[in-house]
């Protein structure tokens, strides 16, 4: 989705640098793996073609954001019954 974002911030020696990677058009979205010691954070179009790929030492990362678009349509609260998790509906 358009606005789906990813903040990296990585240990550089005596300061930290930060990155963002950023669904640059709508049907894109941003994706995170972490193999073999190498996090890589891709932006992927609907087929799934990677379009650009931003790679980092995973002992040099010292955060990963992922910070999703908000929905307008309300589709994550759908779900929700309007009471915490835990409380027992009295009968």
């Amino acid at each position: 989705m358009k606005g789906d974002r990813v903040e990296i911030v990585v240990d550089a020696g005596d300061t930290t640098r930060t990155y963002e990677v950023v669904a640059s058009r709508a049907g894109r979205r941003v994706e995170t793996a972490v193999r073999r010691g190498v996090v890589e954070v891709s932006e992927v179009t609907r087929s799934g073609t990677v379009v650009r790929t931003a790679r980092f030492m995973a002992n040099r990362v010292l955060a990963l954001v992922e910070q999703p678009v908000p929905r307008e349509d309300g589709s994550e609260k759908a779900g929700q019954s309007g009471r915490p998790f835990g409380d027992v509906p009295e009968a």
